[in-house]
């Protein structure tokens, strides 16, 4: 029996089935680790975080960095995800030549909801192993979770490679949705959870 490989795909390679219109205009896809995933459709729920969390960050930060929203940001040659929110340091060129890189990166936000599936299980279990592994791997200092199954904010930061093969955050924190954070690189800039989480969440 011959065994089966599967294709993997570069950035440039990715890009270009892009140009030749092999995806659906309706339907989002990221690149990770050469494999090109489709990504589940949004509910409701995971919208309305998302904008509140960008609603309360746009006057956080003004111009102080670029606040991205679900644009992808480039990894490695085979990964370009689209994290719901990404914090870039700010660049002349507004990142008009390149996509943010990881050194550019000082914050990455997922919004996770399990009602959410991939092909690969939960939202949840999918920003938890294969996001959280692929982002300690590009050393992004700092990852963040907003959990909407737990109602909690999970904060992982300094990124290493595990003995045995690879990487995680040494440091995990959780961080309840009445509760104020610190914004990554900002020290003098705080988030209000409480403004992010739906109110309707705990009722």
């Amino acid at each position: 029996m011959t065994a089966v490989t599967a294709k993997r795909f570069s950035i440039a390679e990715y890009h270009r089935l892009a140009e030749l219109g092999f995806f659906e205009s309706d339907d989002r896809f990221e690149l990770i680790r050469g494999e090109i995933i489709k990504m589940a459709a949004k509910g409701r729920l995971h919208s309305v975080c998302t904008s509140l969390l960008l609603r309360e960050l746009y006057p956080l930060l003004g111009k102080l960095a670029m606040l991205r929203g679900q644009e992808p940001i480039i990894l490695s040659a085979d990964s370009e995800p689209e994290p719901d929110v990404a914090i870039a340091r700010n660049r002349s060129d507004n990142y008009l030549s390149s996509h943010p890189e990881s050194a550019d990166i000082l914050l990455v936000i997922e919004v996770s909801d399990s009602t959410l599936r991939l092909r690969s299980g939960h939202a949840l279990k999918y920003d938890r192993n294969t996001k959280l592994s692929l982002y300690a791997e590009a050393g992004i200092s700092n990852y963040w979770i907003f959990n909407l199954v737990d109602i909690q904010l999970e904060m992982h930061s300094e990124p290493y490679q595990k003995q045995r093969g690879g990487f995680d955050y040494r440091v995990k924190r959780v961080v309840l949705p009445n509760e104020v954070v610190v914004i990554p690189g900002f020290p003098d800039l705080s988030l209000d959870l409480s403004a992010v989480f739906p109110a309707q969440m705990d009722e």
